[in-house]
């Protein structure tokens, strides 16, 4: 995949994984690393800016494999930021396909 199209996801993805369950760095790579290629250099600057932006936080957990591991969880304004985010991906992809489709503009818009 395009690099430039994963970056441009890549905080809906992280934003969209955290509200479904709280994760550790490493976590969060290997699960999107299951259907986007990633690398942990990429995610933890991501998780910084998300961090200073207020849209997760962070908490320190015990783990049985070896030292207390920072979990990130989503803020209210990070689950609302994820809301817009997921809201504007809709629009865009069907912006996008209509382009590349070629779609007469004049047809039924099935998302609003």
């Amino acid at each position: 995949m395009n690099i430039q199209f994963k970056k441009g996801v890549l905080e809906l993805c992280v934003l969209s994984i955290l509200s479904r369950q709280n994760c550790y760095g490493y976590q969060l790579v290997q699960s999107l690393s299951e259907e986007i290629r990633i690398s942990e250099g990429t995610i933890y600057p991501l998780l910084k800016r998300l961090k200073d932006d207020g849209y997760v936080d962070t908490y320190l957990e015990e783990s049985r494999e070896g030292p207390p591991r920072k979990y990130y969880r989503l803020t209210d304004q990070g689950r609302t930021m994820e809301i817009q985010l997921k809201e504007e991906w809709a629009r865009f992809v069907h912006a996008v396909n209509q382009l590349v489709e070629g779609r007469d503009r004049h047809e039924p818009n099935t998302i609003s």
